[in-house]
């Protein structure tokens, strides 16, 4: 049976408010707005103290302040998440080692690199959601019920008591399309170069299933987890959405297209783990539209003529 899941917030307004504040300023948007708008180079280190800073104060607010003291579950998984991200991506991949694998050219040797950083950044957060949530079902590491119920979406036709066994090929087989749309207007490949990138399929796949796992527990499982019960079911969807768009300001699609993209996608996801309870539906449909972004990037790495 799926569980019922919380509406409404256990914290006062006040809570609510300062877990927003939290989850804006700590993300990647004080970074775009110093580079876009007053042109401020930011590295990732000066990135990851900023949203330090922001997570330091809040958490002496929780330790003082009783009315926020249900977020330091939260706080901590975000402290947890930024050092880990600044530790993999500042630290680990300067190593002389992993500079040649990332630097190479080929699509078969700087993905799985990279993606051997990202699961590093996952394993840490895993880790501190183990003590945090003491079983992974609690935070939505198990398949879930595939036929579970739906809410009502009436602007997307989802009627109450859909079933997320036709719901969510539907939802794949739509954000497929449009997403495949978006790719080819930007740039339809050659037909050699798909020809020449065909080899690297099996490559594509595999960065798509572990890329998809890897941001479906580390940015939506694991604030769902510590989000629900504070701060209610429809904030805890919005606060992961609205984080994980503003992160993929510098992502593909570039800019705010991306980032509208990202959070609607986050958002409905992330809805799919609430309502079943689980990981599947959510990295099935990260996963195939993974698919077709990484076919992409695989075709743009072959060189023309070889």
């Amino acid at each position: 049976m799926v569980a019922v899941t919380v509406d409404e917030p256990k914290i006062a307004r006040a809570g609510l408010v300062v877990a927003w504040v939290v989850v804006i300023l700590a993300s990647l948007l004080p970074r775009v707005i110093l580079q876009e708008v007053f042109r401020v180079e930011v590295s990732a280190t000066a990135a990851a103290l900023i949203s330090g800073g922001v997570l330091a104060v809040a958490l002496l607010l929780a330790v003082f302040w009783r009315a926020l003291r249900a977020l330091l579950p939260f706080l901590i998984l975000f402290v947890v998440l930024v050092g880990a991200e600044w530790l993999v991506f500042s630290v680990v991949d300067q190593h002389p080692a992993y500079r040649a694998w990332l630097s190479d050219p080929s699509f078969a040797v700087y993905m799985p690199a990279e993606q051997s950083l990202r699961l590093m950044v996952t394993f840490l957060v895993v880790v501190a959601l183990m003590v945090l949530r003491r079983h992974p079902r609690r935070f939505f590491l198990s398949v879930g019920t595939l036929s579970a119920p739906m809410r009502r979406i009436r602007w997307l036709g989802a009627k109450e008591g859909t079933r997320w066994s036709r719901f969510g090929p539907i939802a794949t087989v739509a954000l497929c399309g449009g997403t495949l749309a978006f790719l080819l207007i930007a740039g339809a490949p050659p037909a050699d170069l798909v020809v020449q990138a065909a080899p690297l399929l099996p490559v594509v796949l595999a960065a798509a299933a572990l890329n998809a796992f890897n941001e479906e527990v580390t940015y939506k499982a694991s604030f769902l987890s510590v989000l629900e019960g504070p701060v209610g079911r429809s904030h805890a969807l919005l606060m992961v959405a609205a984080y994980f768009g503003l992160g993929h300001y510098y992502g593909v699609p570039y800019g705010v297209v991306g980032v509208a993209m990202a959070f609607f996608l986050g958002w409905l996801l992330a809805r799919s783990m609430l309502e079943t309870r689980g990981l599947f539906w959510a990295w099935f449909i990260h996963f195939w539209q993974d698919v077709l972004i990484f076919s992409f990037l695989a075709i743009g790495s072959i060189r023309p003529g070889g």
